[in-house]
Parts: C-alpha cells; sequence; structure tokens
C-alpha cells in the first residue's frame, strides 16, 4: 500500500493518534541541540491536526519535557512524552518525575562515568535528564565520538540498573526503563485512539513502530534500517505528509 492511501485510510479513522518524533522529524538535525526548531510547514501542519475535532497530538521525544518545550514551542493541546517515555505531560494534573533514593543515587553515579567520558574526548559533552545522563559526540570526530561511546558504555554496564540506549552521536544512560513504544502505547490508551501515526528518524524510534498495529501508520524520516512501512526523505517531506494528513482529516470529520 502507497504512503498516500494509507494516510487516506488513516484519516478516517474515529480517534486519530499522531505522535511524532522532534529532532530530525519535526526539525533538522543540528550540530548544538538548543538550536534546533520545527521547520514551520510541520509546526503549522501539527497545529492544525490539534484543532480537528476527534484528534489528538503528541510529540514524543528523547529530549527531557523542558528541553522539547524550549524548542518545540508545543500547542498547549498536545501531549508530551520526553526522555524516551520515562517523562509525560498529558495536562495541568500530570505529576511529575519523581525518582526513589535508589534510582537518585544510581543516576548520581551513572552521571559521574559519563561526565569523566566527556572531558577525556574532544567535542564531548554531557547533557543531564531527570531520569538520565546523556553523552552527546556530534561535535566530536569519529575516532572520538565512537572511542568515548565505548568508554562510556562500558563504564555503564558496571552499574546494575542502568539503561543504555544508543541513538544518532548520543548515547544515554537512564534510571527509569522506558522507551517509545511503551509511549506510544499509554498515549494510545489515554486518547483512545483508533488509529495512531507514528514518525521517527531514529533507531530509538524502531520501539515505536514495533508496537504500531493494522491501520496505522509508521514513517522513517531519513535513511537507516527501520521495520517502518514507509520512509520519507527528510523532515521537509514529512511536514509536506502532515499537510496532506490535515486536509484528508478535515474531510473525513466534515470540518
Amino acid at each position: 500500500m502507497e504512503l498516500r492511501s494509507a494516510l487516506a485510510t488513516l484519516a478516517a479513522t474515529d480517534c486519530l493518534l499522531v505522535a511524532v518524533d522532534f529532532d530530525g522529524t519535526l526539525a533538522p538535525l543540528v550540530e548544538r541541540a538548543e538550536d534546533a526548531r520545527p521547520l514551520p510547514a510541520a509546526a503549522a501542519a501539527l497545529r492544525f491536526l490539534a484543532g480537528v475535532p476527534h484528534t489528538a497530538t503528541a510529540l514524543i521525544s528523547g529530549r527531557a519535557l523542558d528541553s522539547l518545550r524550549a524548542v518545540a514551542g508545543p500547542e498547549p493541546e498536545t501531549l508530551l512524552v520526553g526522555s524516551h517515555g520515562a517523562e509525560t505531560w498529558t495536562g495541568p494534573n500530570a505529576a511529575p518525575l519523581q525518582l526513589t533514593p535508589e534510582q537518585a543515587d544510581l543516576l548520581a553515579r551513572a552521571r559521574a562515568a559519563v561526565a569523566e567520558v566527556a572531558r577525556s574526548w574532544d567535542g564531548c559533552r554531557l547533557e543531564d535528564k531527570p531520569a538520565g545522563v546523556v553523552l552527546h559526540t556530534r561535535s566530536a570526530s569519529d575516532d572520538d565520538a565512537a572511542a568515548a561511546v565505548d568508554a562510556a558504555r562500558a563504564r555503564l554496564q558496571e552499574l546494575d540498573g542502568v539503561q543504555v540506549t544508543d541513538g544518532k552521536r548520543v548515547l544515554e544512560a537512564s534510571v527509569v526503563h522506558a522507551n517509545k513504544g511503551e509511549g506510544i502505547e499509554a498515549l494510545r490508551e489515554l486518547t483512545g485512539a483508533t488509529g495512531v501515526l507514528f514518525a521517527g528518524d531514529d533507531v530509538t524510534d524502531e520501539r515505536g513502530f514495533a508496537v504500531l498495529k493494522d491501520g496505522d501508520v509508521g514513517i522513517k524520516v531519513g535513511p537507516g534500517e527501520t521495520t517502518a512501512q514507509f520512509r520519507v526523505g527528510s523532515p521537509e517531506e514529512f511536514a509536506a505528509v502532515l499537510e496532506h494528513l490535515h486536509g484528508l482529516r478535515l474531510a473525513a470529520v466534515g470540518n
């Protein structure tokens, strides 16, 4: 089935959930994470979809929620899943993430390990998250990045209870075991969605594609192996997909 045909079928579902990754999907990848911004066309299409009856929108990202809000500027109606599912925002009454004392101690030890690695290789830096710590290597040479990731992984494997996740030029350690697949399933239940579109560009998004059901639409943005049914080449192409879906959804709900 071609993507346009799949979108037309999905747009007719009773309750639609549009859940998308941010970096590399709504926004082009940039060297400095804080400089990322959604493409105007993609942001507008997601905003318009959020206003269609019986349609829910969500951002599901590896970023911490505060970082995601700062760069994405989401609409108030848009649900948020951050830190690969460890953090969620489902409305004003959503409870913030709270670590146990044991988790907080483990996170401190993981941070110390990653910080030591980041200091040892040029172009590497550390990012703190509420439930984890990230080694960024995008500014490092390929050799230094590979060596730093290997060193960090070896250190983190010594810490029982730390979940280690690979991404594009990042290695993340988390003390809360979660993934984007679990995040999508939670959003599906929360919204009562009868159909889901999920799009992402990174290896961490594969867990999201894995939980999609018949009739759902999974879209890989950019190169790389994937289990998603469909692929587009860039965030710009994905923005056009969202615009097309908005038109189809409006026609389907008669608004």
